[in-house]
């Protein structure tokens, strides 16, 4: 995974659109991970790799650069589609590490927006004293707000989990 994570990384630094492709590949490693069907037919070694990249060709045309198309295709090709969310996710960590940051992964039941993810970051960074950069996860099952995790730390403003302490307030 590490190295996979590296040669990516350095690839999407060598084009010069590092952070463009970096938000590309985690957004489809987060679809990857949504979609059991599209997991297994990536993984399934009994699909001739051919037709495996022109799915994800398929997938990322004129959603994605060359550069995203062409990683993924790559990791596929290879073999290590069950392995590209872990891949992605070293990745984003080195490219986040190179700036001196770490990953707030977010999940929220809709996608935020520019100023919502910036006023979300400066949050994060007043709480936990890190500088973070914001990656958005889309999961219905958070009822409202958000649940961020930085590394181990979990900062759970869901509503979900405010019903849940309303609800022992009253046992």
């Amino acid at each position: 995974v590490a190295g996979y994570a590296e040669a990516l990384f350095a690839v999407a630094a060598a084009e010069g659109n590092q952070a463009a492709v970096e938000d590309e590949l985690f957004r489809f490693a987060q679809a990857l991970r949504s979609n059991d069907e599209l997991r297994s037919t990536l993984a399934d070694q009994g699909v001739p790799v051919f037709r495996r990249q022109q799915v994800v060709e398929d997938l990322l045309d004129e959603k994605a650069s060359a550069t995203t198309s062409a990683l993924v295709s790559m990791v596929v090709g290879a073999g290590h589609a069950a392995e590209l969310p872990a891949i992605v996710d070293a990745m984003v960590q080195l490219g986040a590490a190179s700036r001196n940051k770490a990953v707030a992964t977010v999940r929220s039941a809709v996608d935020l927006t520019v100023e919502q993810r910036d006023r979300l970051a400066a949050a994060i960074n007043t709480r936990t004293g890190r500088e973070v950069e914001v990656k958005v996860v889309i999961d219905p099952s958070v009822l409202g707000g958000v649940v961020t995790e930085i590394g181990d730390d979990i900062i759970d403003g869901s509503v979900r989990r405010r019903l849940n302490q309303l609800r022992e307030s009253f046992r």
